[in-house]
Parts: structure tokens; C-alpha cells; sequence
């Protein structure tokens, strides 16, 4: 008996760490450097978009560039920048949401054929079927060197955001983690 129970636990483990895997939320995330960089000589940062945009532009649009800012503004905080008005390092933040459509493809053995087939040219076509709508997410951080305007590092992260605020604030606050977990400077 216990050499039957343990052959049915390790498809049973395999089957579920494999469905773990399958996640939905799975975020892409991808980081570019340059060679050999060296961020201990870099001691403070502040935000581009402070002079390149109103930002009460983007009060209540939901755009979630708030929640961006405050993840970011943690991360490098976390690894001892300060925020100044002329810093070593000018931070751009920027965040693309674009709504889609999920689909699935018409097919004959689960959809059915065709009922009546005469002299008319009837046909079975397969096509996309729309089956719901969700909101994707990318945010885009640079890091820029004040002095030289030369881009140093940047990170982008893609996920699905959720329609609830707080969890869509949830996961940008994972994917900039995820970002900055790759900087060539660890957290403190």
C-alpha cells in the first residue's frame, strides 16, 4: 500500500507544480545595462516627469502612474537614493495600458457543424471567438545619469492589471520589485 500511495504522489506533485506554473498573472520582465555599471558613486535621484508633465492630468484617469511612482520611489529608497532637486540621477517613469480582448478559436468538433447541408455553398469556417476583456500593463523605468544625459539602466515589466485598484496597485508594486530585483545594486 504505501508503494502504491507513493506512486500516485509524484504525478499528483508534478501535475501541481505544473498548474502552479501555468499562472495567468505571470508578468514579462526584462532589464538593459550598460557594460559594467556602477551605481555606488550615485547617491540621489528625482522623477523627469516632474518637468515634463501636469500631473494633475492624470488624477482619476486611471492610469495607475501614481502607484507607479511610489513603487519606484520605495525601490530606490530601498537602496539608499535620496531624492534631491539637482540629483545624479534623473528617474523616467512611464506606464501604457492597453485594453484586449481574449479569444478562442471557433472549432468544429466542440462547436458543431453545420446542420443543414443542401444546394446552397454553405461552409464551416474557423474564426476567433471572443470570450472576455482585460486590461495589460506596461510600465517603463530609467535610470539617467544627470551629469552626461546618458541612459545608465532600464527595466520594463508587462502583466494583466486587475480592475480592482488596490490589487491592480498590488501588482505594479510586484512587477517594479521584479525590475529592480535585477539592478546591479541590491536593496539594503
Amino acid at each position: 500500500m504505501p508503494r502504491l500511495l507513493s506512486a500516485l504522489t509524484k504525478p499528483l506533485l508534478a501535475l501541481a507544480l505544473g498548474l502552479a506554473a501555468c499562472s495567468s498573472e505571470q508578468a514579462t520582465t526584462r532589464v538593459d545595462s550598460r557594460p559594467g555599471l556602477n551605481l555606488s558613486r550615485y547617491k540621489t535621484y528625482n522623477f523627469m516627469d516632474l518637468l515634463a508633465r501636469n500631473d494633475s492630468a492624470f488624477i482619476n484617469t486611471g492610469s495607475n502612474i501614481f502607484d507607479l511612482k511610489r513603487a519606484v520611489t520605495h525601490e530606490m529608497e530601498a537602496r539608499g537614493f535620496r531624492l534631491a532637486a539637482q540629483p545624479d540621477i534623473w528617474v523616467n517613469i512611464g506606464l501604457v495600458t492597453e485594453q484586449r480582448t481574449q479569444t478562442r478559436q471557433a472549432n468544429y468538433l466542440t462547436d458543431g457543424a453545420p446542420y443543414y447541408i443542401g444546394q446552397r455553398n454553405y461552409h464551416w469556417q474557423a474564426s476567433d471567438i471572443p470570450v472576455g476583456e482585460y486590461q495589460e500593463g506596461t510600465a517603463t523605468i530609467d535610470l539617467v545619469d544627470a551629469a552626461r544625459k546618458e541612459l545608465l539602466w532600464q527595466g520594463v515589466t508587462s502583466t494583466i492589471l486587475s480592475r480592482k485598484p488596490s490589487r491592480a496597485s498590488q501588482q505594479i508594486d510586484k512587477g517594479v520589485a521584479d525590475v529592480f530585483a535585477r539592478l546591479p545594486m541590491p536593496a539594503r
